[in-house]
């Protein structure tokens, strides 16, 4: 059975075609591979050789650039082929959906709404190439949900800014090029008074290392950026001084949006391994396809698949057509990764034993989903908000500008 078949209300062809080209290169590239190289994250001196070649491929693919318009580099493709382009990898593994998710999501779209002309050309153009790769720094030793809490600051002199502090849980932060860092340049007005910068590895005073231990995502980077006395250009402050939590906010709608597509396609990766576990696993004289609670622990992947996509299509069309989309956004992000995490425990639950060694796949995919129900934004945060929403405690606010609708004439001019 097809189960991206029926989304013709929101998919076109050329959509359809993506997929496939993005399904064949994971398969290709990365499925044969990835047991290892999520073994090798495990250990203290894993090797991560493997990371540059695989994004390397993915530039080449114009995947990093998938919704960005050929102006500026791009495929000149639109939103909801970011959600496809996420789905498909992370049915492979999440590493590769979590380059899309801070490359593309956080960094690149933010670029793209909130950067000037220069910014864009200068930052924005090598990084839909895929020449150059971005990472978000935004979360902090004792600054995560409450980001008000964040201790990084960029005192103004002339025309720089002096950036310091730690930033942690970064992905790729010992491989990206350039950085989206929010910092506090007035902490007095705490959330008015953070400023968005775009930092260059280059820059003298930035260092990074890696964190190990990690349970999930093994195969891909994640460390703690450092900042020390860092001479950040005037030039280089995205937005208005003031404007960084507003440009962080934003982002997270893009990355959200990112992160519940990915978790979409974990969904389908549980209920693909398991449909076939059960139809060639045999207990009491049939194989286990047929025992009635197997079938329930599918026919609940079946229904968390297609309402988490649906969720991220809605959202993706919002996208398209520049409307603001936080409440879809949080919502899709919210159900699609608590419903990874559940369908990837069936999935062990229904491969017995063997699920719960690296033998198949399965229990690498409970390790990844549990970290989505996490970061950018906790599953208490995402229901939080659908709370206030409801109540009216939380209203769309104008930003001083919005993430630009999707027009195909103007993308691929």
């Amino acid at each position: 059975m097809d189960f991206t078949a029926n989304y013709d209300m929101f998919l076109t062809e050329e959509h359809q075609l993506l997929r496939q080209t993005v399904r064949q290169f994971a398969e290709r590239e990365v499925l044969p591979h990835i047991r290892e190289w999520d073994r090798q994250g495990a250990r203290e001196d894993g090797d991560m050789r493997h990371v540059r070649p695989i994004l390397r491929r993915m530039g080449e693919l114009g995947l990093l650039g998938i919704c960005i318009p050929e102006r500026y580099g791009g495929a000149g493709m639109d939103y909801l082929s970011l959600a496809v382009v996420c789905e498909e990898l992370e049915r492979v593994d999440t590493f590769l959906r979590v380059v899309m998710s801070v490359h593309t999501g956080l960094n690149s779209l933010a670029i793209l709404q909130w950067g000037s002309e220069e910014q864009k050309q200068r930052y924005l153009t090598p990084q839909a190439r895929g020449e150059k790769l971005a990472a978000y720094c935004l979360t902090e030793p004792n600054a995560g949900t409450d980001v008000a809490a964040m201790e990084s600051s960029a005192r103004r002199e002339g025309d720089y800014y002096i950036l310091n502090g730690e930033k942690t849980w970064i992905s790729l932060a010992d491989i990206a090029d350039h950085f989206l860092v929010v910092a506090y340049t007035d902490k007095s007005k705490r959330h008015h008074g953070m400023s968005a910068f775009i930092v260059e590895r280059a820059f003298e005073g930035v260092s990074s290392r890696p964190i190990h231990g990690k349970l999930g995502v093994r195969a891909g980077n994640t460390g703690s950026v450092v900042f020390q006395n860092v001479r950040v250009p005037v030039a280089n402050r995205l937005g208005e001084e003031g404007e960084g939590f507003k440009i962080a906010m934003s982002a997270l709608d893009n990355g959200r949006y990112t992160v519940a597509a990915g978790a979409t396609g974990l969904i389908q990766a549980c209920l693909e391994a398991s449909l076939k576990y059960a139809q060639e696993r045999v207990t009491f004289g049939q194989p286990i396809a047929h025992h009635q609670l197997v079938k329930r622990m599918i026919s609940h992947m079946i229904r968390k698949l297609e309402t988490s996509r649906l969720l991220v299509y809605r959202a993706g069309w919002m996208k398209n057509q520049g409307r603001r989309n936080t409440r879809e956004t949080t919502l899709a992000k919210w159900h699609a990764t608590v419903s990874s995490f559940e369908c990837a425990d069936d999935a062990i639950q229904i491969h017995g034993a063997y699920g719960y060694s690296d033998e198949y796949p399965v229990e690498r995919f409970l390790r990844n989903a549990r970290g989505a129900v996490i970061y950018e934004g906790t599953r208490e945060l995402q229901e939080l908000m659908q709370a206030d929403f409801a109540f009216g405690f939380r209203e769309y606010k104008p930003l001083r500008c919005e993430l630009p609708a999707y027009d195909p004439e103007q993308w691929s001019a």
